[in-house]
């Protein structure tokens, strides 16, 4: 239960509309003297939307029957505005037939007060109805705070464990003796082309951060293999393939979103459009969209870099590859969006060096 403090109910905004000066003149007396120190008196009730965006009162008295526009249509205007909590209106009126009531609150107002008033009827209602709108605004303000904190929390949470997939994506490279930013410039290209391909913002950053866990399976490679300089015989080679289960067995048994594909692209980012990759053969669309985007990202960026073993491909030649193994190694629509928009590929290229961060 809320209890409002009482200087929190005196300093609440109240609005009083009401075309008759003298009632105005008698309705802020009242409340004046009751202790209550924000009173807007308003007589033109064209003015009442203006007045409501700049006060935002917590209680509005008004009269029905005034000239130009009435109460009712009032009503109907501060309805228009969607705002989330609209004040209780408390209609202030001579009359007294049940239909002319009944039409005021299916309007909008939650009570009203007779001409002439009484002065204890009308500051109860006024007080009651104050401290219920009160109440409400500080469960909604208590529920946004909460909801900030947990967005924060979440925020966190989410850093802390893309923060995890980075380093142990950066473990797999490191044995392989990868270039430091191939991850950060992959991952890139992966969210790029998938934007290309379609995929929303929020789809965008789940292949952003999954995409550096493509070759986590590497951490179970012997260092025989990994790290054999020349050509691998077909056992080697055997066990050179099985990173992309290894990687896929490492990620599951977690069912967030961002593990369940970091483990799909790990899995069937070797797997090629014509079917002649690894470890299942798939073929075509049967791929997953992530692995194949992965698949060609991770090629592109792996030519054209150096390792202890290669130079790094001129870019010209690189793409030509890309090009030859349309419908081969890739999938066609993304090699088709790849060249269309090489320049932004070539950016983060270049803007992801090894050495620069």
């Amino acid at each position: 239960m809320h209890v409002i403090p009482e200087e929190n109910l005196f300093e609440q905004t109240i609005f009083v509309i009401d075309d008759e000066p003298v009632n105005l003149k008698l309705l802020n007396k009242i409340l004046k003297n009751a202790g209550y120190l924000n009173l807007v008196l308003i007589s033109d009730p064209r003015d009442v939307i203006a007045s409501y965006r700049e006060h935002r009162p917590s209680l509005i008295l008004l009269d029905l029957n005034m000239p130009n526009i009435d109460g009712y249509q009032i009503m109907e205007q501060l309805k228009d505005l969607d705002d989330p909590l609209l004040p209780p209106i408390i209609v202030l009126t001579a009359q007294n037939q049940q239909d002319y009531l009944l039409r005021a609150l299916e309007t909008g107002a939650r009570d009203f007060v007779n001409k002439p008033f009484d002065r204890r009827e009308l500051l109860m209602r006024v007080r009651n109805f104050l401290d219920a709108h009160v109440a409400h605004k500080l469960v909604r303000d208590q529920k946004n705070h909460l909801e900030l904190l947990v967005e924060e929390r979440t925020r966190e949470l989410q850093a802390t464990r893309l923060g995890i997939i980075r380093r142990l994506g950066h473990a797999a490279e490191y044995r392989d003796e990868e270039t430091g930013n191939h991850i950060l410039r992959m991952s890139k290209m992966c969210a790029l082309l998938a934007s290309k391909a379609g995929y929303n913002k929020q789809q965008c950053d789940l292949i952003l951060a999954a995409s550096p866990m493509h070759d986590i399976g590497k951490i179970g490679i012997p260092d025989s293999v990994l790290l054999k300089p020349g050509k691998l015989d077909p056992e080697e080679w055997r066990i050179m393939k099985s990173h992309s289960e290894i990687g896929a067995r490492l990620l599951e048994g977690d069912d967030s979103e961002l593990l369940a594909m970091a483990r799909e692209i790990a899995l069937t980012h070797h797997e090629k459009w014509d079917g002649t990759g690894y470890p299942n053969g798939l073929q075509g669309k049967a791929i997953p969209l992530p692995g194949r985007i992965a698949a060609l990202a991770d090629v592109f960026d792996a030519l054209t870099s150096p390792r202890p073993y290669k130079e790094a491909w001129p870019m010209e030649k690189a793409v030509e590859l890309i090009r030859e193994n349309r419908g081969n190694h890739f999938d066609p629509d993304l090699v088709d969006l790849f060249l269309g928009n090489l320049d932004d590929f070539l950016e983060i290229k270049l803007a992801h060096q090894d050495g620069t961060d």
